[in-house]
């Protein structure tokens, strides 16, 4: 049941172009590229564009490549894609938009779901992209892994120690760690063991790890790996009995708690780029976006599996409840 929608201004705002027929003309043709299918966000994407004129199989063609459980199959993805030689591409995640930059300097790039674009060198800035990129990035300014744990200690308020899940191999998660944990320990007087995994076994060996530690709770990050894995993880963290904090909304069920950006609205806005760059716009020219949503969703039925008591507070800050 939905609680509230917290939305926040966006200092670059794209105009919604106003709905008109394409059906005249030869169809665009457009590359989606992904580390896996995820029907909801995919229906948004395509919903926004259908409100836009835009429609799949008639005046747009969509060619959709997954990477799945075969990371090793992306450079044969990106240049069988490329080599189709589309009018846009679609790209979710930092080592897709990477890998498809490095592909192409010419075919307009529109990214999804990378946490600092301007980390990771896919953009020279938000505001002035610069080259074939631009896109949605999911990264908001503030404090990370502080708002986690200031959930968790309403929660669990004797909690002080919090495992963070992370792989080793993801450039963002290892700079988010150094960047925060110095001050988040400081100022928040918790212990924040770090656990590793970068292939699916190794997340057994991670979540056995943070139980052995005694840990109160444990934060996931989201990237490819945790994310295609999303129910072996919620499995791992029911098995050890560990309430756990995730990132996206997929793992709202049977995960104890998701607060971050609402990701099914990023691709929804990502229609708007994919409209404005397939009647002329340069992907230089639209800059690049952050999250203007982000949800709070509690899992009740998790949470009384861990024999919790959700208080009052967080209770009517949430979004979503799932009973």
């Amino acid at each position: 049941m939905k609680r509230r929608e917290f939305i926040a201004v966006s200092g670059a705002a794209l105009l919604v172009a106003p709905r008109r027929s394409r059906a005249q003309g030869k169809p665009r043709r457009i590359g989606y590229l992904a580390a896996y299918e995820y029907a909801p966000t995919l229906d948004a994407w395509r919903n926004s564009l259908r409100e836009k004129g835009w429609i799949e199989g008639k005046n747009l063609l969509v060619e959709y490549r997954y990477a799945n459980k075969s990371p090793d199959r992306l450079p044969a993805l990106v240049a069988e894609m490329i080599a189709r030689a589309p009018d846009l591409l679609i790209t979710s995640g930092p080592q897709l938009s990477l890998a498809v930059k490095s592909a192409t300097a010419t075919v307009p790039i529109v990214f999804v779901v990378v946490y600092d674009p301007v980390g990771i060198g896919l953009v020279a800035s938000l505001a002035r992209p610069g080259g074939n990129v631009t896109g949605l990035a999911t990264y908001a300014a503030g404090d990370f892994i502080a708002k986690r744990i200031e959930i968790f200690r309403e929660l669990i308020p004797n909690a002080s120690i919090i495992a963070i899940l992370v792989n080793p191999r993801n450039p963002m998660q290892m700079r988010t760690l150094a960047e925060e944990i110095p001050h988040t320990t400081r100022t928040l007087g918790v212990t924040l063991p770090i656990v590793e995994a970068t292939t699916p076994e190794e997340l057994d060996i991670a979540f056995a790890a943070a139980a052995a530690q005694r840990v109160d709770a444990i934060i996931v990050f989201s990237d490819s790996l945790t994310n295609l894995h999303a129910q072996r993880v919620i499995a791992l963290a029911a098995e050890h009995h560990l309430p756990a904090a995730y990132l996206f909304r997929e793992f709202a069920k049977g995960g104890l708690i998701v607060y971050g950006p609402d990701i099914v609205d990023l691709y929804r806005r990502a229609g708007d780029y994919v409209d404005k760059i397939l009647k002329g716009a340069k992907p230089s020219d639209l800059p690049v976006e952050q999250p203007t949503k982000f949800e709070l969703v509690i899992n009740m039925k998790t949470a009384k599996a861990l024999g919790l008591t959700v208080p009052p507070s967080l209770f009517a800050r949430a979004d979503e409840i799932i009973e």
